[in-house]
């Protein structure tokens, strides 16, 4: 891999910026009562992977509002072709993945996004499961991390199973709490041990977390 750029560009920090202030803080503080644990342990700049639990359609910004730095998902490419929305999400950090490529593609986009400077998240179990925690996580993180050799963070988003309750299509204001975790070491070969290892440190490490509660 080569040498990653520092950080963002400075168009990508001024939509992001733009968005966190106007549009994602107030609900993540104002409607959800957000606290967020944790903040001084995210790297100014740099390449990261960002690993969390994963319940809510809200997880992605509100997760990269609390780490205050631009946080790239990756997206459907046929959503990049969209007029306005494609070029915003691009900006706030969304990467193309092509639905045939399947998990390839989205290693080779992941990887790109860690190579242009950019924290990158990936949810752990690759799926959103009804109570916000961790079962059956995927190596996919971990292959990442591998891969470009930087290093991973934990994150636990806490209540956001709650937000939308069965059989209504509107949030509910629950309270949120967001932690961030100490960094962990890549897996050093890309080898199955190593990236089970590495992702069951990352899986005990976001439920530990969200055990915590809000206190």
């Amino acid at each position: 891999m080569t040498t990653p750029r520092p950080r963002e560009t400075l168009l990508n920090l001024a939509l992001y910026r733009g968005l966190k202030w106007g549009v994602v803080r107030p609900l993540l503080h104002g409607l959800f009562q957000a606290k967020v644990y944790g903040q001084e342990l995210v790297p100014s700049q740099g390449p990261a992977l960002v690993v969390s639990n994963h319940a809510s359609y809200f997880d992605p910004p509100f997760l990269s509002c609390a780490m205050a730095r631009p946080v790239a998902f990756m997206a459907k490419e046929e959503l990049f072709n969209v007029p306005l929305l494609g070029p915003a999400i691009r900006l706030y950090g969304a990467y193309p993945v092509k639905r045939s490529s399947g998990d390839r593609g989205a290693l080779r986009a992941a990887l790109t996004a860690l190579g242009d400077g950019w924290l990158v998240g990936v949810f752990l179990e690759g799926t959103r499961t009804d109570d916000g925690r961790i079962h059956q996580p995927k190596l996919g993180a971990a292959m990442i991390a591998a891969k470009a050799q930087v290093p991973i963070i934990p994150v636990s988003l806490g209540g956001v199973e709650g937000i939308f309750q069965p059989g209504s299509g509107w949030p509910h204001p629950v309270p949120l709490t967001i932690r961030i975790g100490q960094a962990i070491a890549p897996p050093a070969k890309n080898k199955k041990p190593e990236l089970e290892a590495v992702t069951r440190i990352c899986q005990e490490q976001i439920n530990q977390m969200l055990d915590l509660g809000r206190n």
